[in-house]
């Protein structure tokens, strides 16, 4: 599988779990290397960005329980809209034994 077709299956799952939201007030902000961010503007929403890190996504989208994971990851974000300033994923107080060492250093500069 190339790198592209990873990218595109990586924006897709991105986009079906903000799609929970309102679509109207969701944007792309920016998309790179490691993760996919998302803005939000919307009145009745404390929400203002969604961080998606992509080796989470990947890990997600080969995950035999994947689906209900979705689903689980969608409701949280409906919750947090009302309750946070920004959602991440996976959460950034998880420190993960099993996270890639190119993401090591970054969990350690923490």
């Amino acid at each position: 599988m190339s790198s592209t077709t990873k990218t595109t299956e990586e924006t897709k799952l991105a986009e079906a779990i903000v799609g929970a939201l309102d679509a109207d007030a969701v944007r792309v902000c920016s998309d790179d290397r490691d993760s996919i961010r998302f803005s939000i503007r919307a009145a009745g929403m404390k929400l203002r960005s969604i961080v998606l890190r992509r080796w989470a996504l990947r890990r997600l989208l080969n995950d035999p329980a994947g689906p209900v994971k979705i689903e689980y990851l969608q409701r949280e974000l409906r919750t947090a809209a009302t309750q946070r300033i920004e959602y991440a994923y996976p959460r950034k107080s998880i420190v993960r034994k099993d996270r890639p060492a190119v993401f090591t250093p970054l969990a350690q500069a923490r």
